[in-house]
């Protein structure tokens, strides 16, 4: 009897999900035809066919090569690269800096302590929006290139950004293509370079050639940035806007990854602690060998949630012009009409990217997790 009223049971449990997944089809079903119907009437058409339009207008930085003749598939997809990009730096950035600043905050030393508070309670009570119209308007203040501040004259801050030297990736193909055979060769073979003579003379060889190859392309290797004119020529620009983002998004973000990490050393028994003491631990062995590797495993969680939170803070780049993806679908919208459909675009990509972004942080937790808990 008991097992025909959980079957029962089961079975109405299910037609109860069936019949709200059926409604919230229906009410997106519907929403779409009434909305698809209203821009009719207005004369917009929908579809996804304007993607394949050309954009007709530029935008300030890019990691791939972009044109105004450019389709607007092309432009969003710079715009996510962008902002992975970006997304990227200030997860990594903020990440160490929080670490440094969270262990600091933690020190015996008072007035190591007292710094990290400050910096602490500093760049986490202020909004990101006004630290990051902060650090801009200091940056477009900058000199011009004829005035640019040398740092170790080979690169340069200007009013228009930093100008680094940039490798010849080109010139480096070679020897990272024979490097890459090599290697394959040697493990497929599980040859011992250092044991087997034969294997042993191809790496020499393949020393030997690749000073002589790097002597013969002396000088043309890295391009350096040299004042001509008005502008710098050479090297590589970093744009105004990316440093901006960067160091706004890094000192905010540290701010509140140094309390997680704060909060997480905490936590660790201090009976650990002394018993590392016990055994003459220096200060340091004990922060490696105890202090954050307990620590670790309940810092991750909540550095998972901070690095979503950064992923999506890249879209305040918007207020500076910096082009992610965010500016890019604004831009489109104002160009193109497609309101629904570029929006659509955005929460699409921000779900894939923080989707993918919440399984790695799941797989680090389920990494750190001890067994049996």
């Amino acid at each position: 009897m008991s097992t025909y009223i959980k079957k029962t049971f089961n079975a109405k449990n299910q037609l109860i999900q069936v019949a709200f997944l059926l409604a919230v089809i229906v009410i997106i079903a519907g929403a779409y035809i009434s909305a698809r119907d209203n821009l009719a009437e207005l004369g917009i058409s929908s579809g996804f066919d304007f993607l394949n339009r050309a954009t007709g207008w530029g935008y300030g930085f890019s990691l791939l090569e972009t044109s105004i003749e450019d389709p607007y598939k092309w432009t969003l997809f710079s715009g996510f690269i962008n902002t992975l990009f970006l997304g990227s730096i200030t997860i990594i950035l903020p990440t160490a800096l929080g670490f440094i600043i969270g262990t600091a905050r933690d020190s015996y030393n008072i007035t190591v302590q007292a710094m990290a508070t400050l910096f602490i309670q500093t760049f986490r009570n202020i909004p990101l929006i006004l630290q990051l119209v902060f650090w801009y308007a200091v940056l477009i203040h900058m000199p011009s290139p004829r005035q640019a501040h040398a740092l170790f004259d080979v690169a340069y801050l200007s009013n228009r950004g930093m100008m680094i030297p940039s490798l010849k990736i080109s010139l480096f193909m070679p020897i990272i293509l024979v490097l890459i055979l090599t290697f394959y060769w040697t493990f497929k073979n599980k040859i011992n370079a250092l044991k087997t003579l034969p294997s042993f003379w191809v790496y020499g060889i393949l020393l030997v050639g690749t000073a002589l190859y790097l002597l013969s392309v002396e000088g043309q290797l890295l391009s350096i940035p040299n004042l001509k004119g008005l502008r710098f020529v050479g090297g590589t620009t970093i744009p105004i806007e990316l440093i901006t983002m960067i160091i706004s998004t890094s000192l905010y973000g540290a701010a509140y990854i140094a309390e997680v990490v704060r909060g997480g050393l905490n936590e660790v028994p201090k009976g650990l602690v002394e018993a590392g003491k016990s055994l003459g631990l220096s200060e340091r062995m004990i922060w490696l060998r105890i202090k954050m590797p307990m620590a670790l495993r309940t810092i991750i969680p909540p550095l998972g949630n901070q690095w979503v939170f950064m992923m999506k803070a890249t879209t305040v780049g918007v207020a500076i012009g910096f082009s992610d993806l965010f500016m890019l679908i604004s831009t489109s919208i104002t160009q193109s009409g497609q309101t629904l459909e570029l929006i659509a675009i955005l929460m699409g990509s921000f779900l894939l990217i923080n989707f993918s972004l919440a399984q790695f942080i799941n797989y680090l937790n389920s990494r750190m997790t001890l067994k049996g808990h």
